[in-house]
């Protein structure tokens, strides 16, 4: 009888406990075949220079809807129970874990929205003939895999980086990680060097 009690006790804690915070992917993931098709047509070239590039020159983090902008959005899309000021649209609680680096947050402050392909990247790879219309899309894209909330600081590390530089310090990441990044410039044509189609091919080889 005993044992019957500590049986059942057990499946309900077990029943109760809280399913683990899993990270939100982005929108339109493509499937590794996919991304792989879309890898092998893209065009490689050199990075083009730096020069006249500012973050200004992307409008981002527009408004949205209502009071909401761009980053309100995704903090939504990206967190769990996300509660946001009725009149600032700001995130004032909620959960976020980063699918980079795995760790988990309870401040909005904490967390950044990262480009995928960082816009100075893209600069150097076809958006400096853009209309300042197409780079705001581009900037503010909540259609295809480009934004998503991450540990700040891992974002900070980054920085402007290509997967040649920098991948996520999860390696697990890796296979997801290649197939947004391809998407996001298959879908924009941007071109990609020879060393970031390396490292892109040995990610979606994780997968």
């Amino acid at each position: 009888m005993k044992t019957a009690i500590f049986t059942f006790a057990l499946a309900t804690i077990a029943a109760a406990a809280p399913a683990p915070l899993v990270a939100r992917a982005p929108p339109n993931v493509p499937t590794t075949s996919a991304a792989k098709s879309q890898l092998a047509g893209l065009t490689v070239a050199a990075q083009g220079p730096q020069t006249g590039y500012s973050r200004d020159l992307f409008p981002h983090w527009i408004t949205q809807s209502g009071s909401c902008n761009t980053r309100e959005v995704v903090l939504k899309r990206d967190g769990t129970n996300v509660v946001q000021d009725s009149s600032s649209c700001a995130a004032t609680s909620g959960t976020w874990k980063s699918p980079y680096d795995g760790a988990t947050w309870t401040a909005a402050s904490d967390v950044d929205i990262d480009h995928m392909v960082p816009l100075s990247n893209a600069w150097k790879s076809g958006a400096s003939s853009w209309t300042t219309a197409r780079r705001q899309a581009f900037a503010n894209d909540l259609t295809n895999p480009q934004l998503l909330a991450v540990t700040d600081s891992v974002n900070q590390a980054k920085g402007d980086k290509g997967p040649e530089d920098w991948k996520p310090p999860l390696t697990s990441y890796y296979c997801t990680y290649a197939k947004m990044w391809v998407n996001v410039k298959s879908v924009y044509s941007l071109t990609i060097t020879s060393a970031e189609k390396s490292a892109l091919t040995s990610m979606l080889n994780t997968c």
